[in-house]
């Protein structure tokens, strides 16, 4: 598959936010995930953590084994644009070549989505190591064992030593309610971070949402790039980070640039404007 080139190729040229442990700094960005992803330079991330809104939950939209469908009282959010199985040859090329060598990939899914993005990311380099847990600690919706866990997906390019051996591969963190939909705890990613960098390292999430990843990362000492496609969900990302009293990258938010490309193509990768 043809790929389009990035439009920065040299860390040098691109934003320096691993800037050591005493100056932790976020940037946030209002984008489509892989167009945002193509303009951050060869090899300048030292982990990705994300949670793309991926196809098959709008199976469970339309079959109701999810509450999050439309505003009501569980979630006052509309339910965002779907990321489809079709692009994630193009986010997996992308991850691989914005992550430096020797450094991590966590994914969040569902079963059905693993059995998709697992052979795409080994087939562009990646080595799939393990799915990990997240238990909810609370029943979901659904007909067939009901669901109270989702999937990590754990991936490493090169080779990377985890922080602490000893973490077991169930985190457990009761999940979010009265959030924006499909939020993830701050502790979950609060592991994953921990166990793969250092203090002064930079953390991207191309699917944010509300930025649970960046507090995560922040908290810890570490930088963080973020991007959602909501508007709604950038805002909110900002104003919690800024509560951290870490610093803003100086600059303008970025321009909304959506890469809507001809009709037929893909949708915007990302969240829908009320995510």
């Amino acid at each position: 598959m043809k790929r389009p080139p990035s439009t920065v190729h040299s860390p040098e040229d691109g934003p320096d936010l691993g800037r050591g442990p005493d100056v932790p700094i976020f940037r946030l960005a209002r984008r489509d995930a892989i167009e945002w992803l193509r303009e951050l330079p060869d090899a300048s991330v030292d982990l990705v953590i994300t949670d793309p809104p991926y196809e098959s939950l709008e199976k469970h939209r339309a079959i109701g084994t999810t509450t999050r469908l439309k505003h009501s009282k569980a979630s006052s959010n509309d339910w965002f644009t779907i990321f489809p199985n079709s692009r994630f040859d193009d986010l997996f090329y992308e991850l691989f070549r914005v992550l430096k060598r020797n450094s991590h990939l966590y994914l969040f899914c569902d079963a059905e989505t693993m059995f998709v993005v697992k052979p795409i990311a080994e087939r562009v380099g990646f080595r799939f190591w393990k799915p990990l847990v997240w238990d909810k600690k609370m029943i979901g919706m659904g007909y067939h064992y009901r669901a109270r866990y989702e999937f990590i997906l754990f991936f490493e390019k090169g080779k990377r030593k985890l922080a602490d051996l000893g973490i077991p591969d169930i985190i457990e963190a009761t999940r979010i309610r009265n959030g924006y939909p499909t939020e993830k705890p701050v502790d979950v990613s609060a592991v994953l971070v921990r166990q793969s960098t250092s203090p002064g390292d930079c953390v991207v999430d191309p699917f944010m949402g509300t930025g649970s990843v960046g507090l995560a990362a922040i908290r810890l000492g570490r930088s963080f790039l973020g991007n959602d496609v909501s508007a709604s969900a950038v805002t909110i990302a900002r104003v919690r980070l800024r509560e951290t009293g870490v610093q803003e990258e100086p600059g303008a938010p970025e321009p909304v640039r959506l890469a809507l490309g001809p009709v037929g193509a893909s949708p915007p990768a990302g969240r829908s404007d009320m995510e």
